[in-house]
């Protein structure tokens, strides 16, 4: 999800140009059932991308409308990483693009690609059961396949960027589509130049290449413990697919059940010497080994150590298992989700000198 820079004002007056009707273009559209912190919300206007062929013109219908120019533009996906306001003033882009293709091999992966529209949990089980695994670790993580670069999505000891090829997207800045390699991606942890430079690109496909020589990727320590519970002693993709989906149903809320953005601040990483001081102070301390020295603390312990689990504040709250999710219950508002982030985070910092950021954009 980004937002778009608005479009240059027309160089002639606004009667000059020849209207032509969207058919889909949609006002007053609701956005509620559009977002998975099902936050009440509605845009001025909207319309949905299922082709790559519809963004040229409808880009140069906005250009021509004088009921669109001049307006900001909103790119939205599954809604799975997104505060929404009450009323969004310009034009939504809903990326529906389709697709899953086995798109050929190299000498060492199978390349795989997948439409911007498609549903990230349904594309990777699709991978297994065409024999390429490699992202099964990555189950069950809610939104759809345009997102997953955009926020470079990680869990249970692997990071979508570990396999991503190529992205296609159109980068409004050249006024085309691109194709985007491994070295352009500036992927980081929950980062990447979609999310650096908001408003250039609008993702419609990510390629993927996956290991023909597949190992499993069991060092997550609950992963593990998940896999030798099942008895699953030498685990198969599906195995470990199975163990994801398991421990994520117990851990986390169901957002078509109970609003929410699933992990709602990253994790922090500090240095060496500022875990050491904080383990000084606090034994149980929750951290993990990074590669470039520093540790990455478990954002879900220090939000729990200030007190903050199961708590509510009006139709807003902190889920009663796992801390890292805040939770709507419906009739809120963005204000009093944000408001209680805030409180958490400044909670944070107090005890532990540790600031905290949110992973979801806020519109």
């Amino acid at each position: 999800m980004a937002v778009l820079r608005p479009i240059r004002p027309p160089e002639r007056p606004a009667q000059a140009y020849s209207i032509r009707l969207m058919p889909d273009l949609l006002e007053d559209f609701s956005l509620t059932r559009h977002n998975s912190l099902g936050l009440p919300s509605k845009a001025r206007y909207a319309v949905e991308i299922d082709a790559e062929s519809a963004l040229p013109d409808l880009l140069e219908q906005q250009e021509e409308d004088p009921r669109l120019y001049g307006l900001p533009r909103l790119i939205l996906g599954g809604g799975n990483n997104v505060v929404l306001p009450a009323f969004y003033p310009g034009l939504v882009m809903r990326v529906t693009i389709p697709g899953r293709t086995l798109a050929g091999e190299t000498g060492a992966a199978w390349l795989v690609d997948v439409g911007a529209g498609e549903n990230w949990h349904s594309f990777v089980e699709w991978t297994l059961a065409q024999d390429r695994p490699g992202l099964e670790n990555l189950a069950l993580i809610p939104g759809l396949a345009g997102g997953a670069p955009i926020q470079n999505i990680g869990a249970y000891g692997l990071e979508m960027a570990r396999f991503c090829e190529s992205v296609r997207a159109w980068d409004f800045g050249e006024g085309r589509f691109v194709e985007l390699g491994a070295t352009e991606f500036g992927f980081g942890y929950r980062d990447s130049v979609f999310k650096q430079e908001p408003g250039r690109y609008l993702v419609t496909r990510v390629r993927f290449a996956l290991p023909k020589d597949w190992t499993p990727n069991t060092g997550y320590a609950e992963l593990a413990a998940e896999l030798a519970q099942a008895g699953a002693d030498k685990p198969t993709p599906r195995a470990i697919f199975d163990a994801v989906v398991a421990i994520r149903r117990r851990k986390l809320p169901d957002p078509t059940v109970l609003g929410n953005a699933g992990s709602f601040f990253k994790n922090p990483v500090v240095p060496a010497a500022q875990r050491e001081a904080m383990l000084a102070r606090f034994p149980a301390l929750v951290s993990h080994a990074q590669a470039d020295g520093g540790f990455k603390l478990a954002a879900g312990w220090l939000v729990e150590q200030c007190g903050f689990k199961g708590t509510r504040r009006g139709a807003v709250g902190v889920h009663d298992r796992q801390t890292l999710v805040l939770v709507h219950e419906g009739g809120g508002a963005a204000q009093e989700l944000l408001a209680l982030a805030a409180e958490i985070s400044a909670a944070v910092r107090e005890k532990f000198g540790v600031a905290l950021e949110m992973e979801p954009v806020v519109v």
